[in-house]
Formats: structure tokens, sequence, C-alpha cells
């Protein structure tokens, strides 16, 4: 009996750091999308707006243009404020269709970029699914999502692309995403060390660490881009029982 007692308190031991976990790893990511959007901008916004108030009133047409520049940038910040709150809205929304929350993604952004009168939201968007579907852990998938998140945006802002296609691969070894575009390509700079302000291909990266998996791009300047997250199974499904999701996340919980 005392057994027993013991292993129930073990159980509920094991759920209750596990819930813990995941607030955890929610609040950092939290946390990291406001840094790498709002706060980044508006720091940056500091700097135009001082810089302008010091060519007052000796050079009043360059300042006026820094202004100018410095309004155009806050139009920017707020753009980039509402995404990154739709985009923390949208993980607590998204289930395991995650070939359904990209596809609305990919609309949303075309949709958004041509109210705004950009060409670039006439790029056609298609999402590709291979293997039959498979849950995901909530957690990873909530980063996968916003790697996806990322990249989607990414092509639809800056490649100048016709096309744009995202490819969900389930298999028993592994589980791929890959976002590709035919559009103008990526400063190699950038690939490396992601475009000031912006979370960036190295932010990318960092959270397919994170969460187990490797993120690779392959790119050239007019050539388009290919970027490619890859998981390992074990992780991704949770098939492994040593070396599942849950263990993966209590222990970089762990050690964090």
């Amino acid at each position: 009996m005392i057994a027993y007692f013991r292993f129930r308190e073990q159980r509920l031991t094991s759920r209750l750091n596990l819930r813990f976990d995941e607030r955890l790893a929610e609040r950092t990511r939290i946390a990291r999308d406001l840094h790498d959007t709002l706060l980044q901008s508006f720091h940056g916004l500091m700097f135009r707006y001082q810089a302008a108030r010091n060519m007052l009133p000796r050079r009043p047409e360059e300042a006026m243009q820094a202004l100018d520049g410095a309004l155009e940038r806050t139009e920017q910040a707020i753009a980039e404020g509402r995404d990154a709150i739709q985009g923390l809205r949208a993980s607590t929304a998204v289930t395991n269709q995650l070939a359904q929350a990209v596809t609305a993604l990919g609309n949303e952004m075309s949709r958004e970029l041509a109210s705004q009168g950009s060409t670039h939201g006439s790029a056609r968007f298609h999402v590709v699914v291979e293997g039959p579907p498979r849950d995901l852990h909530p957690i990873l998938r909530d980063d996968v999502y916003a790697i996806a998140r990322e990249a989607v945006r990414n092509a639809f802002r800056h490649s100048q692309a016709r096309n744009i296609e995202a490819e969900l691969t389930y298999n028993g070894s592994s589980f791929q995403l890959r976002i590709r575009d035919d559009g103008k390509g990526i400063d190699p700079e950038i690939v490396t060390e992601g475009r000031a302000g912006h979370y960036g291909v190295s932010g990318m990266r960092e959270r397919a660490k994170r969460i187990g998996g490797k993120l690779d791009v392959w790119t050239g300047i007019g050539s388009g881009t290919e970027i490619e997250l890859s998981i390992p199974g074990s992780i991704a499904y949770g098939t492994s029982p040593r070396r599942g999701v849950f263990g993966l996340f209590s222990k970089k919980a762990a050690h964090g």
C-alpha cells in the first residue's frame, strides 16, 4: 500500500513539474518575442528622434527628413508589435493542425500586404503535406509554428518572390518543415547574423536548437531561399520513452 501511494505521489509530482516547465517555457518565449519586436524597435526609434532633435534648429531640412524616417519606422514598429501580439494569441489557439495554421498565416500575410498597396502580397502561397500528419508536443508545436511564422513573413516582406511554398513532412524518423521561395535571395551576412532589430535566421536557429532540432538555409542572390527545420522523430512525436519530448523539456528547464 505504501508503494502504491508513493507511486501516485511521484506521478502527481511529475505532472505538476511538467505544467511548471510548460509555463516557464511559455513565459520565456513571450519575453523573447517582445524583446525581438517591441523593445528593439523602440530602442532604435529613440536614437532616430534624438538625432532629429540634435539637428534643430540649425539644420531644419535634415531634421524633417530624419523625422519622416522615424515616423515611417514607428509605423513599422507598430506593425511588428501587432504581429507579436497576434503571434502570442495564435500560439494558444493553434492546434496540431499545423498545415491549416500555416495556410491561414500565408493568407493573412497576403491580405495585409495587399491592403497596404504592396505588390509583394501578390505572391502565390501554398502548403504541401507529405505523410500522414502526427501530433506534436504543444510546446514544441508552438516553436515550430513560430519558426514557420518568421520564415513565411520574411518571404512575403523581403524576398520579392512570385511563389512561396511551405512543406510539412511527417515520417517515422523525423519531422521536417520547409519554407521556400523563388525570390531575390538573402544576403549572406543576414543569414549569419540576422537583420538588425529583427529575430532573423540566427534567432530561428536558436529556437530550433532549443527544441532539439536543426535549421538549415540554402540561398543565393537571385536564386531564392529555402529554410528547412528538421526534428528527430523521437523528439517530435515523443516515440522514445527515454528521449521523448517530455524528457527533453524537463532537462532544458532543470538546467536553464
